[in-house]
């Protein structure tokens, strides 16, 4: 299992290009939509096409919507007890946004955990499944990194964009350690975790990355982003 937290790493690496875009980009904002959309279609395919499907082949519906609606309501609690404060919350308040930053920090990390909770159980499964979802992954961390770094890359905020970056890239082989240890201690929860990973990437796409679109940007250019997200994934699905 030392390969799928490798293969987590270099997943999450993949944040810093994100950020690196933001920093060079982060005026040219129109296509910021369509990065997000994608961001989102390919988190929907992933958790619908690949862990939810495999969970309720191997467990049944009923157990599969359980650990699904968990994974969900544990992110959910996150953000309850654990408010980071939205980046569409602060965009343009320069003072907010400097104060504000290591509480986002924890929720991309939210972001992030369960990602690599996936790779972990995707990868119990099979290689190929684990390598597809980690691809998936990291294709996505690219566009999503980009749009939740332009605020404080307008703001000229380097060092702790890059400092947020790193804690990001990190929490996915965390989550992927964390999914490791779970299918080593309790054989056969594999699909399980892949459901409650499933859930928690989808609370994340309808919280975060939704309304960050559509509250400042295009509506139909994150849709068109996220129908290429989908079709990105299903294209790594017909050759993986």
């Amino acid at each position: 299992m030392i390969e799928i937290i490798a293969i987590a790493l270099m997943s999450g690496l993949t944040c810093l290009i994100g950020v690196w875009l933001a920093l060079r980009f982060s005026k040219q904002k129109a296509w910021i939509s369509v990065g997000i959309g994608f961001s989102v279609g390919i988190m929907l395919a992933i958790s619908f096409l690949e862990l939810l499907v495999t969970a309720l082949d191997s467990v049944g519906a009923l157990h599969a919507t359980a650990a699904f609606a968990l994974g969900f309501l544990v992110v959910f609690g996150f953000e309850v007890f654990f408010p980071h404060q939205h980046f569409i919350k602060e965009k343009g308040r320069k003072g907010i946004m400097l104060k504000a930053g290591y509480m986002v920090a924890l929720g991309m990390i939210i972001h992030d955990f369960p990602e690599g909770f996936a790779m972990a159980s995707s990868y119990s499964k099979s290689a190929a499944s684990g390598i597809l979802v980690a691809i998936g992954i990291a294709i996505h961390n690219i566009p999503e990194e980009f749009a939740l770094s332009v605020p404080f890359a307008i703001q000229k905020k380097k060092g702790l964009l890059w400092k947020m970056a790193l804690l990001s890239a990190l929490a996915e082989p965390l989550g992927a350690a964390v999914g490791v240890a779970f299918v080593a201690l309790v054989p056969g929860i594999a699909p399980l975790l892949m459901a409650f990973a499933a859930g928690a990437m989808v609370f994340v796409s309808i919280d975060e990355l939704l309304p960050m679109a559509t509250k400042y940007y295009s509506v139909a250019k994150t849709s068109i982003g996220a129908l290429l997200g989908i079709v990105t994934y299903m294209a790594l699905s017909a050759f993986i």
